[in-house]
């Protein structure tokens, strides 16, 4: 087998099922969020509206956050110098993570360089090195958390998607004397919903097991300081683990776990994904900490989120734009085919201005291809109406079927 052939292939197959990834390049306009330049491949430009950003607040571009960033890279210099074990840790990384640790309630709390490595890290280690731990994962648990658990090469068990009643019959069934962990999310990237979390503890509690929540989706959106469902619904003492992003509601970049400080100090020494990378600059983690600050004790932001959450799912509705119900904020618009996705996707951005990705497979199961949407405090009356409008537009090109009202 030619190995090049076999990659030529494997890329066209990709390309004939709609499901070939494409990179707009954009360029974000400081202080101008949600505008951007799209950089076409012919050298021209286009300004544009993004409609599917994870920065969903527009932290990344508030001046509390950028201000404090241009500061400490004057102090400090770009980079981190290296890894914490051989560079030193930054007076900036211990702020942080104070600062992490307070915001879940937490005896301690460590950064990485991404929400996906504090997932693989953390769940890797901790699962391969307890003997005979069995982890009891949700089914539509992101990528992040799978590689973490296969990683770990430990026993493992697939509930049914925020089905408690599940889990117990699966938890009933093993060793009462071995060690157990339950993994799981708040709030689910992709369709919106959120976990039953108290349910979920409940069970995990009455089979002696620790659990470990992943709040990527929710840290800065939810609970009065933002920090994440599980606050808000007054849960986070019941939770061992708590992982989060610095990547998306907080505006900046990183990944984070909290907990017991026995824990955290375990991930710490042993975790490969912590010990042998590359630092944060100390200027992102000097920004994290002002977006959190900030977010602990304002929340208009998260006010007027879910104000225009609303708006536009009202807009939607308004015409007949089928979304996904659930009671976050990120509005799923269903498509249901591949070709399609794509094709509006590309005509969203060329002829209407707006920037959205489409959403395919593997991702999401084929059949339910979709646009997802995340509204910002920052999008104006204006936007969420030529969004709607537009989307309206398309669907009669595409003969797409209409919401019934």
């Amino acid at each position: 087998m030619d190995i090049f052939d076999h990659m030529e292939t494997a890329l066209s197959d990709l390309q004939s099922a709609g499901n070939y990834r494409v990179f707009a390049e954009l360029e974000r306009h400081c202080s101008a969020f949600p505008r951007a330049t799209f950089h076409e491949e012919t050298g021209d430009t286009r300004e544009v509206t993004v409609w599917c950003s994870n920065d969903y607040l527009g932290m990344g571009q508030n001046p509390i956050v950028t201000s404090r960033m241009t500061e400490i890279i004057q102090k400090c210099g770009a980079g981190a110098g290296g890894t914490r074990n051989i560079s030193g840790t930054n007076h900036y990384h211990v702020l942080l993570e104070r600062e992490l640790a307070d915001l879940h309630g937490k005896e301690a709390a460590l950064i990485f360089s991404s929400g996906y490595v504090s997932n693989w890290a953390a769940l890797g280690t901790i699962l391969s090195r307890i003997p005979g731990i069995i982890v009891y994962s949700d089914a539509l648990n992101h990528a992040s958390m799978i590689e973490g658990i296969r990683h770990s090469r430990c026993q493992k068990r697939l509930f049914r998607h925020n089905d408690p009643a599940h889990l117990r019959a699966l938890m009933a069934a093993d060793d009462p004397a071995a060690p157990k962990m339950v993994a799981f999310e708040s709030v689910y990237s992709m369709d919106g919903d959120i976990a039953p979390i108290k349910e979920i503890c409940d069970v995990a509690e009455d089979f002696g097991a620790i659990t470990y929540l992943d709040e990527v989706h929710a840290v800065g959106m939810y609970g009065p300081r933002g920090g994440g469902v599980a606050e808000r619904e007054g849960l986070m003492d019941r939770l061992t683990v708590i992982e989060g992003t610095l990547g998306k509601a907080f505006g900046v970049m990183g990944g984070y776990i909290t907990g017991p400080a026995v824990l955290i100090d375990f991930v710490r020494s042993f975790a490969s994904g912590f010990i042998f990378t590359t630092a944060l600059p100390p200027a992102l983690a000097a920004g994290a900490t002002a977006s959190i600050r900030h977010l602990k004790e304002s929340r208009s932001e998260r006010a007027a989120h879910q104000a225009n959450v609303a708006k536009v799912r009202a807009a939607l509705d308004r015409r007949g734009i089928p979304h996904m119900n659930n009671p976050s904020h990120i509005v799923p618009v269903m498509v249901g085919n591949a070709s399609k996705c794509k094709w509006i996707s590309d005509i969203l951005l060329t002829d209407f201005g707006i920037y959205v990705q489409p959403i395919n497979y593997p991702t999401v199961p084929v059949g339910t291809e979709r646009l997802r949407i995340t509204p910002t405090p920052l999008h104006d009356e204006a936007d969420i109406r030529h969004l709607a409008e537009s989307l309206c537009a398309l669907w009669s090109q595409c003969a797409l079927a209409r919401a019934v009202a």
